[in-house]
């Protein structure tokens, strides 16, 4: 994938969000940026870490994590291509969680100097990411009520929900279909539970008719169950810039 596409992937996500005019497009799709291809679970910027560059994804998926003294670890988020995961390492200098891929990755990378070159000569595009960070700030805290006070059937359809409705304004939706690509002990880190009850949630959702999910990839069998199950309220997404 080479840059060009990388920054029509961002312009494409940004439309859908902001108000973005062509002068902003022409300046994102100036951007030098360097692409690199990343294997799955490899670590693109570690906790601790001094990021110098932020990180635009092309194509895969990421998450953001944070492991604790003992080793476990809890997965806060999941991106999709489209999204810059760690802008705010543009302003704080010392990572506090990790960024990895989840799966085979395309990553595109743009220094932070040229972001902040970028913010002061177009403010409108600096309050497009200071959007973005708002809205990533009210994700995290969807997912701290969903860990926190669903029951584990109800946070893991709430995840899976979120997620399909992130994939669908990038055109990455299937009918029923959309990709998860995650295994059970992951799952378990991004849900606040273990592998086993994972596999016996996954598993209840199927015999109860509601879902599929099979090598990464979900089925919706009952949509009106599947909703019911996760009280999901897509407003914390903002997926239009009138919200």
């Amino acid at each position: 994938m080479t840059g060009d596409a990388i920054r029509a992937a961002l312009v494409r996500r940004l439309r859908l969000t902001s108000n973005i005019s062509e002068d902003d497009i022409k300046e994102i799709e100036a951007l030098p940026i360097s692409v690199r291809q990343f294997p799955a679970e490899m670590p693109v910027v570690r906790d601790g870490e001094r990021a110098t560059d932020c990180c635009l994804i092309a194509d895969g998926f990421c998450v953001r994590s944070k492991t604790i003294a003992n080793g476990k670890r809890q997965i806060l988020s999941i991106h999709i291509p489209g999204e810059i995961p760690d802008l705010m390492s543009l302003f704080l200098h010392v990572m506090d969680h990790e960024l990895s891929t989840l799966t085979p990755s395309t990553l595109g990378f743009i220094s932070h100097e040229t972001l902040q070159k970028l913010h002061r000569r177009a403010p409108n595009i600096a309050e497009m990411f200071w959007r973005d960070t708002l809205i990533d700030a009210a994700m995290f805290r969807e997912w701290i009520v969903n860990v926190g006070q669903r029951p584990a059937p109800s946070r893991l359809a709430h995840v899976m929900i979120e997620l399909r409705e992130r994939l669908r304004i990038i055109g990455r939706v299937d009918g029923d279909h959309f990709e998860m690509p995650m295994t059970q002990e992951q799952i378990g880190e991004a849900l606040g539970i273990t592998a086993v009850h994972a596999n016996r949630v996954i598993k209840q959702l199927r015999q109860e008719g509601i879902l599929e999910f099979h090598r990464g990839r979900v089925t919706v069998l009952d949509e009106r169950k599947f909703l019911e199950l996760a009280d999901f309220d897509d407003r914390y997404l903002h997926q239009s810039p009138t919200l």
